[in-house]
């Protein structure tokens, strides 16, 4: 996958019913850490290399000064599939993420820098492949009748790039969550991302999309999401450019 550095002005990783954080009158160190663990299950391609997603990581709060906060966001992702053995994994990818926002009447708005790196396992990979991106992000949780539901766009500029063509990239989200009685609810999510490119590899602007349903468990220190998804995924293999469509079912441990 990649490593990715980011500074965003806005929430960091998964938003659910729990994302609205008590803040402190001035400023407040550390006010804020979520942590999560997902794995899916990859359906629908004939591609050997396929068949597992995996993904570690957290974000933190650093800093809270009231009318805005200092976050930090990182995540490894393992791709698996079955070339040489049953769980044969084929690819680590590293994100990392800083963001620097301000809370405004009724959005989150965040200036955002972004670096991904992308690497094989037990391959040979001699070219590295990464990006680094600068760019915005705007944010706005909500409340839509019964429903909780977090908006988030992000527009970004490629400031560094190795081997990718990308120049620029929208990415944006929604997710919608209903508790359906204590402890239990449903949730709906889905995004769009568009990159544009320079040319160097002879092929126009590349758009993905996922969309995602499903159930989610609260304990009293976490939470727990089983969930579908349908996924078009934007060169999926480090090395090569592309598209892939699969179906997956997973989970997602989360952090209060």
């Amino acid at each position: 996958m990649k490593r990715t550095l980011t500074i965003v002005m806005v929430l960091v990783g998964c938003a659910g019913p729990a994302a609205a954080q008590n803040r402190g009158p001035t400023v407040s160190f550390l006010p804020r850490a979520e942590f999560h663990m997902t794995a899916e299950h990859l359906s629908g391609t004939d591609d050997e290399r396929f068949r597992w997603d995996a993904n570690f990581g957290g974000a933190l709060d650093l800093v809270d000064y009231t009318r805005g906060r200092l976050t930090f966001a990182a995540n490894y992702q393992a791709i698996l599939g079955e070339e040489r053995r049953a769980f044969d994994p084929n690819q680590g990818n590293y994100m990392l993420e800083g963001a620097l926002s301000a809370r405004l009447k009724q959005i989150e708005a965040a200036l955002v820098f972004h670096h991904t790196s992308r690497h094989l396992g037990d391959r040979d990979k001699e070219d590295p492949v990464d990006w680094n991106m600068l760019g915005g992000r705007v944010n706005r949780a909500f409340l839509l009748g019964a429903a909780f539901v977090d908006v988030e766009g992000d527009l970004r500029w490629v400031v560094q790039h190795s081997f990718v063509d990308y120049k620029w990239e929208l990415d944006t989200h929604v997710r919608a969550d209903l508790l359906l009685r204590p402890g239990l609810g449903v949730l709906a999510a889905g995004g769009v991302r568009h990159l544009g490119v320079d040319g160097t590899a002879g092929r126009d602007g590349q758009t993905g999309y996922r969309g995602e349903g499903g159930f989610r468990f609260e304990g009293g220190a976490g939470a727990v999401e089983l969930f579908v998804a349908a996924e078009r995924r934007i060169d999926p293999y480090p090395l090569e450019f592309g598209t892939a469509t699969w179906m997956t079912a997973g989970f997602r441990l989360l952090s209060r």
